[in-house]
């Protein structure tokens, strides 16, 4: 573990807003988007709360186990210093809905979203379209996402569910000179966190997790 990440953990605090009301003075919470379209938002329950539970038995990361759901269009998601999206199927947003997500980014937020499969069709032209003047493009492999915590040495998301059998993918979209959204597709680390749910093996189990922990450490010290 490098010293560095341990030392900006440390300031996590100081780096989100102390006044947002889903936060409490331990721990911080991060929230599961609810968005309209039919798709199912709610897929893996428990999916996060496995993820927090593994990472901060490897990092000192203060985030509650308990997660939120939160509406696209509720004031609130400015509450939740991440949010996760995903689900297999039709996603709606409207332009107000679009505008809070905007803001929610440019105020320092961090969307992370996982194609459940059946995902993709609906939800990234709506990712291309958050910031049309910010390049929606694929991580390059050296990017520390993959080798912050845990190294992915072929500098890819790992292959969780096997989709259409293409290679998985991680594409990013920053604000100046941020990070504010990461989407992986063809690799849905969301369904291994999900261990109590799906059958994978472990060694899918172990990659998805490592891969989530260098994501959830990542967002977190990259303000």
């Amino acid at each position: 573990m490098k010293i560095p990440v341990l030392i900006a953990l440390s300031f996590i605090p100081f780096l989100i807003s102390p006044n947002a009301e889903a936060q409490n003075n331990d721990e911080f919470k991060i929230a599961r988007v609810q968005y309209r379209g039919g798709g199912d938002w709610y897929s893996s329950p428990n999916a996060l709360s496995n993820l927090i539970r593994f990472t901060k038995d490897v990092v000192p990361i203060s985030i509650s186990e308990r997660y939120d759901d939160v509406q696209l269009g509720s004031r609130d998601i400015s509450n939740y210093p991440f949010l996760f999206m995903t689900g297999h199927g039709n996603i709606s947003v409207n332009d107000s809905e679009m505008q809070n997500l905007r803001d929610y980014l440019e105020n320092g937020g961090f969307l992370y979203v996982d194609d459940d499969y059946g995902f993709d069709q609906y939800v990234r032209p709506i990712l291309q379209n958050i910031f049309p003047e910010e390049p929606f493009f694929e991580l390059p492999a050296e990017h520390p996402i993959y080798n912050l915590i845990y190294n992915f040495p072929d500098g890819r998301p790992p292959k969780i569910h096997e989709h259409d059998g293409n290679p998985p993918q991680a594409f990013a979209v920053y604000r100046k000179g941020r990070m504010v959204l990461l989407y992986t597709f063809e690799s849905n680390p969301s369904d291994g966190w999900a261990f109590d749910e799906h059958p994978n093996p472990e060694t899918i189990i172990q990659a998805s997790l490592r891969f989530g922990t260098n994501l959830l450490v990542y967002a977190f010290t990259h303000p």
